[in-house]
């Protein structure tokens, strides 16, 4: 369910992408080894190149890591897998789609995520950004309205062994009331307004990466942060374009 925004080539600075491919351990060896190098390039080229508008010229090492690791491949349809690396989403059936992969990581990147959190995540998809918050913090809540997708995902992601994810059928406007309170939240798909019930469930001091906008209309990916007295603040990021969050709340 998921997003694009606009694709950037351009040169890197080697020293950098060393740097967080480093903290990567071994990207495994294999022959998606060369297209997972590529993207992350990528990746890190368009940071920079958005930097104004996101005020971040770099992702943090451990994002930038994780999305080293994490097998996008295993995550698009066979007949999507010589493009799984590419740097755009991808169609994943159901007329959703797997966000293209700076996406991912500018959201990821948004909420800072640390070892021992709980995130929720509200459009599952294919399961690719919840194993990426998977590999940064302790535990991920993720929900799918679409059954087919919630049931692929929650088998590939027991087959990754994330362990540390936990999925659902449900409508996300809702969130999960029984696990929160949550550190962060991730939203993939885009509401017409923040929902609700997902500022109550947002621990005092989380942040929210959430698009909003209407389908056909300007959507621009918001960050929300809830400050410790209670107070919400929000900060437009970038335009982007991500499909509509369906069910009955929003």
């Amino acid at each position: 369910m998921k997003s694009h925004f606009r694709s950037v080539l351009s040169h890197f600075r080697a020293i950098g992408l060393l740097f967080w491919l480093g903290a990567a351990g071994s990207l495994a060896a294999d022959e998606f080894g060369g297209p997972r190098q590529r993207m992350s390039a990528e990746i890190a080229a368009l940071a920079r190149e958005t930097a104004v508008e996101t005020g971040r010229r770099e992702f943090a090492a451990p994002v930038m890591a994780a999305i080293a690791r994490v097998p996008r491949h295993r995550f698009v349809p066979a007949a999507q897998v010589p493009n799984a690396y590419d740097n755009r989403p991808l169609p994943i059936g159901h007329g959703q789609t797997i966000s293209q992969p700076y996406i991912v990581a500018l959201m990821t990147d948004l909420i800072d995520p640390r070892p021992g959190q709980t995130v929720l995540e509200i459009g599952t998809g294919s399961g690719y950004q919840a194993a990426v918050l998977a590999e940064l913090v302790g535990r991920v809540y993720t929900i799918e309205i679409v059954e087919p997708l919630a049931r692929q995902a929650a088998e590939q992601l027991k087959a990754l062994n994330y362990a540390n994810v936990q999925t659902r059928m449900g409508d996300g406007y809702y969130g999960w009331e029984e696990a929160a309170p949550f550190d962060a939240i991730v939203v993939t798909a885009a509401a017409s307004h923040v929902p609700p019930p997902l500022i109550r469930q947002l621990k005092p001091g989380g942040r929210m990466a959430i698009p909003v906008g209407a389908h056909f209309l300007a959507q621009y990916l918001l960050l929300v942060e809830k400050k410790a007295d209670g107070a919400v603040t929000t900060r437009q990021i970038l335009p982007v374009r991500f499909v509509p969050l369906t069910g009955g709340g929003h």
